[in-house]
């Protein structure tokens, strides 16, 4: 019997559909993952030169709050994409985490003026 004819050799029903699935997936979690961890760095490197400079405040706030925003979304994705159950729950960890980061540095530890 060869892989075609025996149906145990075969593996799952749909098996490469499935996986081009998660790997698309997981590409896009990645990546928008890493876009947000950028915006996340961005708002903890730039920060006002002193107290006349208020664009350097600004840029910090603007790239928290798009950073808080793709975490969101990419939160959102994760769980459209464990709801299908084309990737596992550990994916929600990466925006949990970096929405966590960009709402300290919009609120706590936002930088002084």
């Amino acid at each position: 019997m060869n892989d075609r004819t025996n149906p145990a050799r075969r593996g799952p029903a749909g098996g490469g559909p499935r996986l081009v699935g998660t790997v698309v997936c997981a590409l896009l979690l990645a990546l928008g993952h890493l876009v947000t961890g950028y915006l996340a760095f961005l708002a903890y490197t730039v920060g006002p030169a002193g107290p006349w400079d208020i664009e350097g405040l600004a840029h910090a706030k603007y790239a928290a709050a798009v950073g808080l925003a793709l975490a969101v979304v990419t939160a959102l994705l994760s769980w459209v994409f464990v709801k299908a159950e084309w990737v596992g729950r550990g994916w929600f960890a990466a925006p949990a985490v970096l929405a966590v980061v960009a709402l300290l540095r919009l609120t706590l530890l936002a930088p002084p003026l």
